[in-house]
């Protein structure tokens, strides 16, 4: 079998599932050929399990100081370059077209009768899940940004809806918490404004993520490149994160058990629908801006939720190899059935 695997490149979410779901494929002994658009070749990172994948350039959202700009975003994009990526691409030689929100593959499939799965956290806004921010520009770059003939919803929670858990790394919880050390990754915020807003906090450890460095003068507050190994080693001893309400990140601090605040980007309609979410689960705390009494509030907190999660990647390979049968509700209720939830003391 032979899949050919578009992977949305802007942020880090859509990467980190498709590592989840690369280990899986390549243990089924499927075949599979990834692309990633969305972000310029030298800024991705740690993409040795992705063998030889292929970039285009793709969509991407322009933002600045935490909020999406459709307006930049329109002037940025290269609609030509776009058309010639779809039109060029000839997946002609494969069983099987998977979508990761990836618009490229999406549209060539489509032009090309193709059947396109979708797997991803924005497949699940095809149903009844907690929605905020909406507006008529959000819902159709929701519904046409990379559509799919099926698509696998990934969520926290199903909303008494046909979705699935996660596709996260499924780790076992940490022994010992840092009860001090707390991972930020706001990389559409100004970092400067980031360091000063913390750094009245001498008491907690920060360590900041960001796609480029921004020096630190407090011995408190640590500013890192981004890198997959080096968050992970953090993130797994850490008590919480600060971080926007992208869904990857808030998937693998609940199935690690982290306390979470999360900051959406503002006019991003999936974002604010996360928080919205987090806050509607009691998974997290939110704040709609960078607000002192928020943080406060968060970094004082002693509890967190720990889900233990299922093995959905290898839940989902098996069915593709299975020949993708229609998902009863028997099916996905019995793997949701795996899901534990339970507050912890941190």
């Amino acid at each position: 079998m032979k899949i050919f695997y578009g992977v949305q490149g802007t942020g880090n979410g859509h990467i980190t599932r498709a590592r989840v779901m690369a280990k899986e494929l390549y243990e089924a002994g499927i075949e599979v050929k990834f692309q990633f658009t969305g972000r310029p070749v030298d800024k991705y990172f740690d993409m040795d399990i992705f063998n030889d994948y292929q970039t285009r350039s793709g969509l991407t959202f322009n933002t600045n100081k935490g909020q999406v700009s459709y307006l930049k975003t329109a002037i940025d994009a290269k609609p030509r370059t776009l058309l010639n990526d779809i039109k060029s691409l000839d997946l002609s030689g494969y069983d099987q077209v998977i979508s990761d929100f990836e618009p490229v593959t999406a549209w060539a499939a489509k032009q090309q009768k193709k059947h396109v799965l979708g797997i991803g956290h924005q497949y699940a806004f095809n149903h009844k899940i907690p929605r905020k921010g909406s507006d008529p520009v959000a819902n159709q770059v929701m519904k046409y940004f990379a559509p799919a003939n099926t698509g696998i919803g990934l969520h926290w929670h199903h909303f008494g809806q046909p979705i699935l858990p996660p596709i996260i790394e499924t780790p076992e919880a940490p022994n010992n918490i840092i009860k001090n050390k707390i991972i930020v990754y706001l990389p559409f915020e100004d970092q400067k404004e980031v360091i000063e807003l913390l750094a009245p906090y001498k008491e907690y450890q920060f360590y900041l993520y960001s796609p480029e460095v921004t020096p630190s003068s407090y011995d408190h507050i640590i500013c890192n490149p981004l890198s997959r190994d080096q968050f992970q080693k953090d993130l797994y001893d850490c008590a919480g994160i600060i971080s926007n309400a992208g869904f990857e990140l808030a998937s693998e601090a609940l199935q690690l058990g982290k306390k979470i605040l999360a900051k959406p980007l503002h006019a991003q309609m999936e974002q604010i629908s996360n928080a919205a979410a987090l806050k509607e689960l009691g998974y997290g705390l939110t704040m709609d801006n960078m607000e002192v009494s928020v943080i406060e509030k968060f970094l004082e907190l002693d509890t967190a939720t720990y889900i233990t999660y299922p093995n959905v990647a290898k839940i989902v390979v098996q069915w593709i190899k299975d020949g993708m049968p229609e998902m009863e509700l028997e099916f996905i209720d019995s793997i949701w059935n795996l899901a534990v939830v339970n507050k912890i003391t941190i």
